[in-house]
């Protein structure tokens, strides 16, 4: 699925792009003919964008029904996430994978998109198929109103 929106900006590279060559890049996984096999069969068949989402693609109401991991350090987590956010390091997510559902989304973020994209990557390869990648992170997310970038990009609410 592609999106397309007129925000008056050019988009910034897709972070899920950020996590395939930081993935790709690591010799380790090129000698390891499972690892690429599993990479290349997920790479066969993931939709366009990679489970990337827009904020403003999720309406206000529907985080309840999210799980949200701020994949950022503690010390960026305790300062200020997304209300509702559990903190799993980015490079923790498979270690905590046991503990992430499969039957509902999951939405991952960090502060650009771009530590968050590996980790959603990591997962998605993992077989967790209903994680999606916040584009921009936090602060596009706050950038484009939060809860309200939905309702803001649908023209509900005036822009502050």
């Amino acid at each position: 699925m592609q999106f397309k929106l007129a925000l008056g900006k050019s988009f910034r590279t897709i972070p899920l792009a950020t996590a395939l060559l930081f993935a790709a890049s690591f010799t380790a996984y090129a000698q390891n003919p499972a690892a690429v096999d599993e990479m290349a069969g997920y790479m066969d068949f993931i939709e366009y964008g990679g489970g990337v989402i827009f904020a403003e693609q999720i309406p206000k109401a529907e985080y309840e029904n999210i799980m949200v991991i701020d994949a950022r350090d503690a010390n960026q987590f305790a300062k200020e996430h997304i209300p509702g956010a559990v903190n799993i390091e980015w490079r923790q997510v498979l270690n905590e994978r046991d503990n992430i559902p499969t039957d509902k989304m999951v939405l991952i973020y960090c502060n650009t998109g771009s530590l968050s994209a590996q980790a959603g990557f990591a997962l998605r390869v993992a077989g967790h198929e209903n994680v999606r990648i916040l584009q921009g992170g936090f602060e596009e997310w706050k950038a484009k109103g939060g809860f309200e970038a939905n309702a803001r990009a649908a023209g509900q609410t005036p822009k502050e």
